[in-house]
């Protein structure tokens, strides 16, 4: 088994994050079974595009993208990437997963984890959702993480969440250098907007915005695309549509819109977005770099699509 051993990582402590990077939920089965060789060129695709935070958990396939991520980084220069994981989650094939954040579970699920990806330090570790257990993160998990921050085994301590108060919560509490808000400051709503994304600010915690397409609804707004991992109820999808219906008027996929969203905010360092296949992520990398006339964010404001006081791009 991998060794936590201290390795001082080239960027100290709070690390230079890239603009974009790639979510590996997706290539650990999330929504379809995705085959292996797939996964990996997914991986490579997101490097050589230029999204070079690689994000992944334990949790994700009960191990299955970590390992599928290590095979496809197994082939790139440590140099080129930035790795994301998490620890929180007890994971083991044919039983369900468990909430775990004392120190040995975080040790444990930190070996375990360079033992998938074949590596021998992160770049960040997130605790991972963590909000019905604030108390046992403050007092276990983010402090021996801290640990091992000092001793270089950690480049950066974030957690990571799908609720923006907890999340405030816990940087307010703890000494985090990032956290990973998914899916609650996205162009469809921005709850983060009202605790979270001011106080990162003040603090100078740095804030990756991840699920910017709501599980895939402003990916493709139809009825029964998901929303928070379940079909979209109809209020939600029919905000979707006009937030789609506003975007053409002005030449921009929706896609491009929602992944642009985020950067408004002075708190939002990068932006994750989940893919499945290496035409997923040229595409997204692609409409990334479209262009957003300001008339776009004027109209879904007067359309009350958008709140005054939410920052644009």
């Amino acid at each position: 088994m991998a060794r936590l051993e201290a390795v001082t990582p080239a960027d100290g402590r709070r690390l230079a994050l890239p603009r974009f990077g790639l979510g590996c939920a997706p290539i650990g089965n999330l929504y379809r079974e995705v085959d292996p060789d797939v996964a990996a060129a997914t991986v490579h695709a997101a490097i050589d595009g230029g999204a070079t935070l690689i994000d992944t958990a334990p949790l994700y396939g009960d191990g299955l993208s970590e390992r599928r991520v290590g095979r496809a980084l197994a082939t790139v220069d440590r140099a080129r990437f930035q790795l994301s994981t998490k620890v929180g989650w007890q994971v083991a094939e044919g039983t369900e997963p468990r909430h775990a954040f004392g120190r040995d579970d975080v040790l444990r699920s930190l070996e375990a984890s360079m033992e998938r990806l074949g590596v021998d330090r992160f770049d960040i570790v997130h605790v991972h959702d963590p909000e019905d257990h604030l108390d046992d993160a403050v007092r276990h998990a983010v402090p021996t993480l801290l640990s091992l921050r000092d001793e270089g085994v950690v480049g950066a301590v974030g957690a990571g969440m799908n609720h923006s108060a907890p999340l405030a919560e816990l940087v307010r509490r703890t000494d985090l250098d990032v956290v990973l808000i998914a899916g609650r400051y996205t162009l469809l709503e921005q709850p983060a907007l009202a605790d979270l994304l001011p106080l990162c600010a003040e603090r100078g915690v740095g804030v990756i915005a991840g699920g910017v397409f709501n599980s895939g609804l402003l990916a493709d707004p139809r009825p029964g695309a998901p929303y928070h991992y379940h079909p979209a109820p109809d209020d939600v999808l029919r905000r979707a549509l006009a937030l789609k219906a506003v975007c053409a008027r002005h030449g921009v996929p929706l896609r491009a819109a929602a992944q642009r969203f985020p950067f408004g905010h002075p708190a939002v360092v990068s932006v994750v977005v989940g893919a499945a296949s290496p035409q997923e992520v040229t595409g997204n990398l692609e409409l990334a770099g479209h262009p957003i006339p300001a008339a776009m964010w004027a109209e879904l404001r007067e359309a009350h699509l958008l709140d005054p006081a939410v920052p644009v791009p």
